[in-house]
């Protein structure tokens, strides 16, 4: 196996030969023989382990154990103890997923503070097989049947073609000592019941199991290819705009689509949504329809779908501006204001007031329905719902204005138009200008 080891990474992972590793260990055959590995190819890493205090003594020996294999193997380790379960209800994670955020998030801190460019787990072919079969049970896209990454930013799975009866042999070959975690042998874990119940039996029935899944995994990552070049095409044609607020898309092409819905899923799954009936209904819904996910929302604007982030909260903020707050972070930039002697510098981000006409503190707020000012240069009163109506905003657009006032009165609907009420005039004494920076 180590030469076969050896030729996997010259093909693949020829930049593991020269960076500095971390590996993964948890004292299990798997891990224990990865590091054997590295160690026999003189690699350059160190070990980290996680002991997450879920089995009392057996993941203390377990430490201890790692402990004493990098002090065999002449190697930095690195170990850090959670409260696992504390951390699981907390979060209201599982315990298993608990324990891979916590193990992600330290390998990610340490090789950040220290360093290393790769992180190294030792998933092999079984695992692979077992996470297909999961995301089967459980119902997936083709994304999840596509199998485990071999290189998923800077985790790197070089194992990944080889069976846990290969690993298993050349451990016993080297006469490599491991750890048994007791848990593994327990069905009430899905992955543990495939591994003892449903797998055994697939092998029985087609020795070649793992060598055909393998076939069929790059199939289906040649398939995944072909499907991603075609999202790309439709989103080429069928995005707008993004920026850092927004996405817009052309409902027009979507409909031209056989499959529209199909389309919508791939390009929105991973903001939350999973109604996917309505968001397929929003193609010929009337303006202002919406659909939500927990962060996002998709909205229907005349001819576009617009995805922006929702957050319920920030709608609800009233922020005070007193007369010494010239510099106040706001949503939206920095508002600035300072007297001045005359007006220059016009600008959709820029306005002059009479100071004498405002009552500090000001307020900064959005915009409520039944709200309503006195447009610059016009005469008489507008409501802010019939304005922006006839600006042509889009229901986010307005959702996203906000108004700066003077007690009761609107004094600018800020980035858009002033009011008449504020405006400089021959009997001003004194200036103020407004800018959001």
């Amino acid at each position: 196996m180590l030469e076969l080891f050896q030729n996997h990474l010259k093909t693949k992972f020829s930049f593991l030969e020269t960076s500095r590793i971390l590996v993964a260990i948890s004292g299990g055959m798997d891990s224990v023989v990865l590091a054997n590995l590295c160690h026999q190819l003189q690699l350059n890493f160190a070990l980290a382990h996680c002991n997450f205090n879920l089995r009392g003594s057996e993941s203390d020996a377990d430490e201890e154990f790692v402990l004493q294999l990098a002090e065999a193997l002449d190697l930095e380790v690195f170990v850090e103890s959670f409260d696992t379960t504390a951390y699981a209800e907390e979060h209201k994670l599982s315990i298993q997923m608990a324990a891979r955020e916590l193990r992600y998030d330290w390998f990610q801190e340490l090789s950040e503070q220290l360093g290393f460019y790769y992180i190294l787990t030792a998933h092999h072919a079984d695992d692979n097989l077992e996470t297909f079969l999961i995301n089967l049970t459980r119902g997936t896209g083709l994304d999840g049947l596509t199998g485990i990454p071999e290189i998923n930013d800077n985790i790197v799975r070089p194992l990944l073609p080889f069976s846990r009866q290969t690993m298993e042999a050349y451990a016993i070959e080297n006469e490599l000592k491991w750890r048994n975690d007791s848990s593994n042998a327990s069905t009430k874990y899905l992955r543990n019941k495939l591994r003892h119940d449903v797998i055994p039996v697939l092998k029985d029935i087609n020795k070649n199991l793992l060598q055909n899944f393998q076939t069929t995994l790059d199939n289906l990552n040649d398939t995944s290819d072909i499907v991603e070049e075609s999202l790309n095409a439709v989103l080429k044609r069928a995005i707008i705009s993004i920026d850092n607020s927004e996405i817009r898309f052309k409902v027009s092409e979507f409909k031209k689509l056989n499959n529209p819905k199909a389309y919508l899923h791939e390009f929105l799954k991973d903001y939350g949504f999973s109604e996917w009936n309505d968001v397929l209904n929003l193609l010929d819904a009337q303006a202002g329809k919406q659909v939500f996910s927990s962060t996002y929302r998709l909205v229907k604007d005349r001819d576009i779908l617009i995805l922006s982030e929702f957050n319920l909260e920030e709608n609800n903020q009233f922020i005070s501006i007193s007369k010494k707050d010239t510099n106040k972070a706001l949503p939206i930039g920095i508002f600035c204001f300072d007297e001045v002697s005359k007006i220059e510098n016009i600008h959709s981000n820029i306005i002059y007031v009479d100071e004498n006409q405002l009552k500090f503190p000001l307020s900064v707020r959005k915009w409520q329905e039944g709200d309503y000012f006195f447009p610059l240069g016009m005469k008489g009163k507008k409501k802010l719902s019939k304005y922006f109506k006839d600006e042509k905003l889009s229901l986010i657009d307005k959702e996203n204005m906000w108004l700066l006032c003077s007690e009761d009165a609107i004094v600018w609907v800020i980035g858009k138009r002033a009011d008449d009420r504020f405006k400089v005039t021959d009997k001003t004494k004194q200036i103020l200008k407004f800018e959001i920076k």
